[in-house]
């Protein structure tokens, strides 16, 4: 029986320290449970804080991807490649900002055309959808499709070999639809900023030597002649004792392709319509030509260029159709667009005539580009040329930044002087102004005055040829140009 007692007694405590040992196995589970799913915790969100790490380095590699890759075809093209700021990181803000504002500008195309050079894309556009109608003043106008009176001529202008305009090679635009050069965000991100993308820089007036001051004492200088901020000219103006009413003009330039130092600087050839206080803010201009500008086209090739202000270039206005205002009705040329061929020292000479004037019946401000109408600019945009313009400019175009603390070796036109005449000096030939019954007169030698800032950098001659025998002649014109930096212009 004591036997029995002490095998019961055993027993218990055995089963009491199985008990005991099943008790301490449960906990141990749920123990390691807790300290598992806190480790799961952390573990998810060390992975939270990698991802959003991760994705905000993709947003900024995929910005700077885009940058590259929209910047790429400026690589070698010379000066271009330098305007490239591939240095510059482009945040996702402001590549959407620039991709707004490319939307604005660039409107669907009914048809793209793409250059055979590779420089430029021409969109056919819709002409009642053209950005240059999305001006506030323009939002009830109607596109004038009554041609324009053309100005009757009283003289013969000597033929020459026409420049025409690269694209051209590639198609045509359909009719209904007018040729806009598409802009792309490599052209934005060469620009200083977006605000003034498209537009001339604003300028300080001063006069520069005793022979502005002579003229503005006679009356009221032309404004880029009293202009600093290193702009250069050699140009021709009309000057007369009493002030006269000019309603266009008409000149044929032959094209050159410059060279150009500096990324943002400039050459260009073109007409000046000018109207307003030339030292005031209300200055308007209307400008037309060709021009070289790496900064704005992205290479050194030459192109048809317009501009417009209404005052002075301080926020109205810009190039091209780069901002509302301009309304283009041609489907054969391209503002913006690239030239060809181009002259070559003493070889052939390619020239390209330009005729800017205001339809006596609707009031608008026409350009002719050859024989062919570009577009006009509407009368609402200006205030002084809303009438008539009161002063003409003819002549070329750079800015000097000093680099290095010299004289730029960007050229002007054909990049020699002008006594190197023809086939190797720059040329605008027969000058002629608009009256106001609409007919061209041909200018008078001595109704136009020459001005060059510093002639050992640029200079200009005018001269004049009747052809003889009954031959059209050059009339009045002028060579103009020059090298910048050299011995005599350090």
């Amino acid at each position: 029986m004591q036997q029995q007692q002490q095998q019961h007694a055993a027993g218990d405590r055995i089963r009491k320290k199985k008990r005991r040992r099943r008790r301490k196995q449960k906990k141990l589970p749920s123990s390691s449970s807790d300290a598992c799913a806190a480790l799961h915790r952390q573990k998810q969100h060390v992975f939270n804080n990698t991802r959003m790490m991760t994705t905000t380095m993709l947003l900024v590699l995929l910005a700077l991807l885009v940058a590259v890759v929209l910047l790429a075809p400026d690589l070698g093209a010379g000066v271009a490649a330098a305007a490239s700021p591939l240095s510059v990181s482009v945040s996702p803000r402001r590549m959407a900002r620039i991709q707004s504002h490319l939307d604005r500008i660039n409107k669907p195309p009914v048809r793209s055309i793409q250059s055979v050079d590779g420089g430029d894309t021409i969109d056919c556009v819709a002409a009642h959808e053209q950005h240059g109608l999305d001006h506030p003043l323009l939002k009830a106008h109607t596109i004038q499709t009554e041609p324009p009176q053309v100005p009757t001529t009283r003289s013969s202008a000597a033929a020459g070999h026409g420049a025409w305009q690269t694209w051209h090679h590639g198609g045509h635009c359909p009719r209904g639809t007018v040729a806009i050069r598409r802009t792309t965000a490599q052209d934005v991100l060469r620009a200083a900023s977006l605000s003034r993308f498209g537009r001339k820089k604003k300028r300080t007036r001063r006069r520069r030597s005793v022979e502005h001051v002579v003229v503005a004492a006679a009356r009221n200088a032309p404004p880029d002649v009293v202009t600093g901020n290193g702009h250069e000219h050699a140009i021709a103006y009309t000057a007369t004792a009493q002030q006269q009413e000019y309603y266009g003009a008409k000149a044929t330039i032959n094209v050159w392709d410059p060279a150009i130092q500096e990324s943002n600087g400039f050459s260009l050839s073109q007409i000046w319509i000018l109207s307003g206080s030339f030292n005031g803010s209300d200055l308007n201009s209307i400008e037309a030509g060709w021009q070289v500008s790496p900064e704005l086209y992205g290479d050194s090739r030459p192109r048809l260029f317009t501009y417009w202000t209404s005052d002075a270039y301080e926020a109205t206005g810009c190039y091209n159709a780069l901002c509302p205002g301009f309304v283009q009705t041609s489907s054969r040329i391209a503002i913006g667009a690239s030239i060809s061929p181009v002259s070559s020292p003493g070889g052939a000479q390619y020239d390209m005539t330009l005729l800017v004037w205001k339809d006596p019946k609707l009031g608008n401000w026409w350009l002719s580009y050859g024989d062919q109408l570009v577009g006009y600019w509407p009368a609402q945009l200006f205030t002084h040329l809303s009438d008539h313009a009161t002063m003409v400019e003819w002549g070329g175009e750079v800015v000097d930044t000093r680099p290095a603390g010299v004289h730029t070796a960007t050229q002007m036109g054909s990049g020699r002087f002008a006594a190197d005449g023809f086939a190797r000096a720059s040329y605008f030939r027969n000058l002629e102004t608009v009256d106001a019954d609409n007919s061209l007169a041909e200018v008078p030698l001595d109704a136009i005055q020459t001005l060059a800032e510093d002639a050992s950098c640029y200079d200009i001659r005018k001269a004049y040829d009747d052809g003889g025998q009954g031959q059209g002649g050059w009339g009045t014109h002028f060579y103009y140009g020059g090298p910048g930096r050299n011995p005599a212009c350090p």
